[in-house]
């Protein structure tokens, strides 16, 4: 026994050890890529590339689910020449990870401004019929991606925007380099470099003990709740922002925080989103809604939210005109922060 005991846990460690070298391996992989400009342009030569236009992502239908497909360098080639585009404009292309074998994944923009072409923003109706897909703007196509898809996808347009919108430098004026990868710009007269930014945003979900407070914005699809967000001030801790944006939206005091998770989000221009759970003070739950900030917030009860989970569809319209409660699709950190909190108040109601 103990000798299949002992053989079990080293083969247990041999595919940890495993895992993880694959991990470590494919890290410094993409670390040469971003560092290394010739090692990048050979990597683009056997690598794959997600096409965009205007930050909208090409993709393709199939069984009511959107599908990214990848080009290779040669197909791309050909693309960009049977539109009377210079095959330099994959210079533009950024790298957004690569696959265990060391392929490496890129995103480019036809849609635009390029550095190596007079016209160009290359004409989406034509480049749609061409490629046998639609640039579909991304907050809309999120949460019918696969998970993959949606990560690569949101890296992808979080770069690209980031590259279109930081093309001078703010020092001297003068127009800043990508290299190769995508992953900095510097200024040739200065040598300042700069590197894409994410913003810090705490998501927090409010407790008392047997309920959980959610909200909505006016901006928020008819019937949908959320956890409470907001952004990080300069010099603020997350602690100091959770307490601050509960304050502000709910005028509630938070008595105690846990830190649950981390998500990217690409909207509105590369997030950071912090998720935290937080309980206010007994006795201390009569909610005072900021209208400047949120529509309507409320409390909701284990059932409620849990009745809310297993809706699987969007919105819909009730006889009396109002809409069902609905919560954020699965890939969203709030729908995960939402259903931990559900899932730890059934097992606290269950018998010991």
């Amino acid at each position: 026994m103990s000798l299949y005991c002992g053989m079990a846990c080293r083969r247990k460690f041999f595919w940890c050890y495993r895992l993880l070298s694959t991990y470590v391996t494919k890290t410094r992989y993409l670390f040469e890529l971003k560092e290394d400009d010739d090692a990048c342009k050979k990597a683009q030569q056997t690598g794959a590339f997600y096409l965009f236009h205007s930050l909208a992502p090409l993709l393709q239908t199939s069984a009511h689910q959107y599908l990214a497909p990848r080009h290779s360098l040669l197909e791309l080639e050909r693309l960009l020449g049977k539109f009377g585009q210079d095959a330099q404009r994959i210079e533009d292309s950024v790298l957004i990870g690569c696959s265990e074998q060391q392929e490496a994944w890129f995103a480019l923009d036809l849609g635009l401004d390029s550095s190596f072409s007079i016209s160009a923003s290359l004409h989406k109706p034509e480049m749609e019929t061409e490629l046998k897909g639609s640039f579909i703007e991304l907050r809309k196509a999120l949460f019918q991606l696969n998970a993959r898809d949606a990560s690569l996808l949101s890296t992808a347009q979080a770069l690209l925007r980031w590259h279109d919108a930081h093309q001078f430098c703010s020092r001297s004026g003068q127009p800043t380099k990508k290299n190769v990868a995508g992953s900095k710009r510097v200024c040739p007269s200065n040598n300042i470099i700069y590197y894409p930014q994410m913003a810090p945003v705490v998501i927090t979900l409010v407790s008392d003990g047997t309920r959980c407070l959610l909200a909505r914005q006016s901006s928020f699809p008819k019937g949908m709740y959320s956890a409470l967000a907001g952004f990080c001030d300069i010099g603020e801790s997350v602690e100091e922002t959770i307490r601050r944006e509960v304050a502000e939206e709910v005028g509630l005091e938070v008595e105690s925080l846990q830190y649950y998770a981390s998500q990217h989000w690409p909207f509105p221009s590369g997030s950071l989103m912090i998720a935290c759970h937080a309980t206010v003070k007994p006795g201390q739950t009569e909610i005072q809604v900021n209208l400047r900030e949120l529509e309507t917030a409320a409390w909701f009860s284990h059932d409620e939210v849990a009745t809310a989970l297993k809706r699987k569809g969007p919105y819909t319209q009730q006889q009396n005109g109002t809409f069902s409660f609905w919560l954020p699709p699965k890939l969203a950190i709030s729908h995960q922060l939402i259903k931990e909190w559900v899932e730890k108040q059934t097992c606290s109601s269950l018998p010991a």
